[in-house]
């Protein structure tokens, strides 16, 4: 997961501890995208190399670049971790989240159904395939295991989530 700065990083405000004390109508986070490419029982995985959250395990992703579509910048962030192209690209999801110190980004998870290339280690990621029932959610934000059961279920979902560091201190997602 990409982190970039965003809300509630003013001197003087009180850190959030729930969510409430957030305003989430003028809320804004760090455009981003995480894709999770689900095919014959598995998930694509990464294991984070470097920034925010290295060493922990995720789907590829990252930053949006101006004027690109959400979609697009789902492709191109699989195809730069991965050096694979997703195929069956949808969008499944929307995460925002807000960290106490200052960060926000908001994420467009997309869901994919296959690949176009072996996944193959990049700067940025170590690739690999994890059985659906045995996803290492221990290593992973701690978020995860609440939303992608929903997406590996076809489920679409919209979350929030207030974090210090790696703790979440509270969390809302609704299914549509």
């Amino acid at each position: 997961m990409t982190h970039g700065e965003g809300a509630g990083d003013d001197a003087g405000v009180t850190a959030p501890r729930t969510l409430a004390d957030i305003d989430w109508a003028r809320w804004t986070g760090v455009p981003c995208t995480l894709v999770f490419v689900v095919r014959g029982g598995e998930v694509l995985l990464i294991r984070k190399k470097r920034g925010l959250g290295a060493g922990k395990v995720n789907g590829p992703g990252g930053k949006i670049d101006a004027g690109e579509t959400p979609l697009a910048g789902a492709a191109r962030e699989v195809r730069e971790e991965v050096r694979a192209a997703p195929l069956g690209l949808e969008a499944a999801g929307r995460a925002r989240f807000q960290f106490a110190e200052g960060y926000a980004t908001d994420v467009h998870v997309f869901r994919a159904s296959g690949l176009e290339g072996t996944p193959a280690a990049t700067p940025e990621a170590d690739p690999f395939w994890a059985r659906l029932d045995a996803i290492p959610y221990a290593e992973m934000w701690e978020d995860d295991a609440l939303w992608l059961p929903h997406l590996l279920a076809g489920r679409a979902f919209a979350g929030r989530f207030l974090f210090d560091g790696d703790e979440l201190l509270d969390w809302a997602i609704e299914l549509h």
